[in-house]
């Protein structure tokens, strides 16, 4: 045991590790920080108040890391829509409400919904609306200026439940911090490795790392567990009930099977 925190022969962390660019408590095994997506390396024990007193920089470079990430994947997310099916996949959700975002958008442009009044998970829930709903306009500009506000906006919300993780993993995935989208879906894993939604967004990943034998995997895993899974009835299954149903729909034809 390295530092009493990290395995000594593989190095993944034991009880206690934090991430040394977040702070953030590192969950056992984990590869990746499940709040900003850094590789799980050698760290120090912080304190609950230094967390807490660099609550502000988590912030900050959050946000850096995503408009990073966004900069240096421009062209590539420009041409990703077909291969991820983005026309679908990237649906606003019918549990969502953003009225008013194509208006805004065609009468003044780019326009930040008005968020003032809302409460933090509602905040959250208007900019992951908006993200998805530019990503499925092609709106790629818009995606990369509204991508670190709504990225914000879920960091505040910490710690995060598991419908909370996966609309930051397809944010990530959107806006092309790819990292930190796995960080979610990894996470959703591990709590359940047959949830719908961690099964979705690692599929969605492998789609776009050009892994298909990863992206099988994950297709047969779905597929194996949709029943079971959807009985649970899940309030985060309903919200997001249009990407479970594509995903299924796409996994089947992808693994030849009959609908």
């Amino acid at each position: 045991m390295a530092n009493g925190r990290y395995c000594a022969n593989c190095g993944a962390p034991l009880a206690g590790a934090a991430c040394a660019s977040c702070a953030a408590d590192l969950s056992p095994g984990a590869k990746f920080c499940h709040r900003c997506g850094t590789v799980v390396g050698a760290t120090v024990p912080v304190t609950r108040e230094a967390r807490t007193n660099a609550l502000p920089w988590i912030v900050a470079a959050l946000a850096f890391l995503a408009l990073f990430a966004m900069a240096a994947g421009r062209g590539f997310n420009a041409r990703r829509g077909s291969t991820v099916d983005g026309s679908q996949n990237a649906l606003p959700q019918a549990g969502l409400d953003d009225r008013g975002v194509a208006a805004d958008d065609q009468s003044a442009g780019v326009r930040a919904p008005d968020i003032s009044s809302l409460s933090p998970q509602e905040r959250a829930d208007r900019l992951y609306n908006r993200v998805m709903l530019l990503a499925t306009q092609g709106k790629i500009d818009s995606v990369q200026f509204f991508a670190p506000m709504a990225l914000q906006a879920y960091l505040m919300l910490s710690p995060l439940n598991t419908d909370q993780r996966y609309d930051m993993g397809r944010i990530g995935e959107m806006a092309g911090a790819l990292p930190l989208a796995k960080a979610q879906a990894d996470t959703i894993l591990r709590e359940n490795p047959n949830h719908l939604l961690g099964l979705i967004l690692e599929a969605r990943l492998a789609i776009l790392a050009g892994d298909t034998t990863q992206l099988h995997s994950y297709e047969r895993r779905l597929i194996a567990a949709q029943k079971t899974e959807l009985a649970k009835k899940r309030d985060e299954y309903v919200r997001h009930q249009d990407d479970i149903t594509n995903a299924v729909s796409q996994a089947r034809k992808s693994l030849g099977m009959k609908s």
